[in-house]
């Protein structure tokens, strides 16, 4: 049950690599993360199970606790509370990220160490950088592998996150699986869209125009 189940989660992903992640929000309007969450890299495209970890007062050692969970094509999530202020990573988090496998770092707050981090090629998203840094305190309040609210969307421990250069989107396995086919077909049916339009074929003829306007 257990390799099957395993089987399931690996074509899921591969089909997930191949779609385009706007175009699922043609299907979807949950799960986007706020549009201030951005790729630090360029060219980048993540798919992977989420690993969480809520980070209270700019606690640095639950990020540890989470990074040593993290297993090959994990995306480490990060929930800060709305510190703006201090980083929760920075080289030596990313350098041990990519030691764990992982695909990626999403961090609704800032970063540290970013000429580090690009150079290193981790993917990693977030609102923006800071060289006020998280610190060596063990907050109560902090948790690891629960809920977190990240950039407005709930995050579960295993959802699966779509991030890319245009944003992050995060799903349930199950929500992920429903939509992925249709964006496919949407997908494989653009190039010809394209094709219409730049052989000079009218707009009203390709695109949908919906009722008249009054």
């Amino acid at each position: 049950m257990r390799s099957a189940q395993m089987a399931l989660e690996a074509e899921l992903v591969q089909r997930l690599r191949t779609v385009s992640f706007p175009t699922i929000g043609h299907f979807l309007e949950e799960g986007f993360l706020d549009s201030g969450i951005r790729s630090l890299l360029r060219d980048v495209r993540v798919v992977g199970r989420a690993v969480t970890v809520r980070v209270a007062e700019a606690d640095a050692y639950a990020t540890n606790r989470a990074l040593a969970l993290l297993e090959p094509g994990d995306v480490l999530v990060i929930e800060t509370g709305n510190d703006l202020a201090h980083a929760p990573v920075g080289a030596v988090t990313g350098c041990a990220a990519m030691c764990r496998g992982a695909a990626g770092v999403v961090v609704d707050g800032v970063v540290t160490d970013v000429v580090e981090l690009r150079a290193a090629g981790l993917p990693v998203f977030a609102r923006g950088t800071s060289v006020l840094t998280a610190k060596r305190i063990a907050s109560p309040r902090s948790a690891v592998n629960v809920p977190v609210l990240c950039g407005g969307v709930m995050v579960n421990p295993g959802d699966v996150v779509m991030a890319d250069d245009n944003g992050v989107l995060v799903l349930s396995a199950a929500e992920a699986a429903a939509v992925v086919d249709a964006a496919l077909a949407s997908d494989r049916a653009e190039p010809a869209i394209l094709d219409r339009l730049r052989s000079g074929e009218p707009i009203g003829d390709v695109l949908p125009g919906g009722p008249p306007l009054n």
